[in-house]
């Protein structure tokens, strides 16, 4: 039985290169910055959470739909499980928002946000209020292109990741989550203005991204969490 379901709709993938030393200290116990060629890559990522649900319940078609955006880094644990790692993920609701906060020790911080499309043009805005710090912004627009029929090596590296690394009371776990192949499509990124890498910890992005993609999106089932990174299999 899913511990969660949700969908992740309209996002914007903006990733930028890091350096591995820069994301190493920033990572949970147990794990290490995943890289690609000796490069690993700190991801601004944009859309819509909708209809969150727990266990087999429906989705919750208020409190459980909002705009979100999330800086996420890019992990691989001691059994070799890939996933990502979130350094903050804004939202529009305060609810969610202290739940997350207060239950899973997710690094949710509640902001003003919207999601408007015109055309083939998405703008994602959102500004932080609690907690801090306060004011931490992001503005983005992305201009939606074809439909990409075979990801490149680095597409794949970014986007096929099932699971994300956390830490728990200070105990390293890892939560699956199942979902289709993302449908993907070229962007281009028409507008950024941000500090919510900085605000995460992170160098400012130097210069254009490296990639900028975007996805009507999926359906996605949470598992429960497995062992700790680190903890053998008896």
């Amino acid at each position: 039985m899913p511990l969660l379901t949700q969908s992740w709709l309209d996002l914007a993938f903006v990733h930028w290169a890091a350096d591995p030393r820069d994301v190493a200290p920033l990572l949970p116990p147990g794990t290490a910055p995943d890289v690609l060629h000796g490069t690993t890559y700190v991801g601004l990522v944009a859309f819509r959470m909708h209809r969150v649900g727990w266990f087999r319940l429906p989705g919750v078609p208020y409190l459980g739909s909002f705009p979100e955006t999330n800086v996420r880094l890019y992990s691989v644990d001691e059994h070799g499980r890939r996933g990502v790692v979130f350094r903050s993920l804004d939202a529009s609701r305060l609810i969610p928002v202290t739940v997350a906060l207060a239950a899973f020790r997710m690094p949710y911080r509640w902001a003003r946000m919207s999601v408007r499309r015109h055309g083939s043009e998405i703008t994602y805005t959102s500004r932080r209020r609690w907690p801090g710090p306060r004011g931490a912004h992001c503005r983005m627009t992305v201009r939606v292109g074809d439909r990409i029929e075979e990801p490149t090596e680095l597409e794949h590296f970014l986007t096929a990741r099932w699971g994300m690394h956390n830490a728990f009371f200070n105990r390293p776990v890892y939560l699956p989550n199942d979902h289709p192949r993302w449908p993907l499509h070229r962007a281009e990124l028409l507008e950024c203005e941000e500090d919510l890498v900085r605000s995460a910890g992170l160098p400012a992005p130097d210069g254009e991204p490296l990639s900028v993609l975007y996805s009507p999106g999926v359906a996605v089932r949470f598992s429960r969490p497995a062992r700790p990174a680190g903890v053998p299999t008896p």
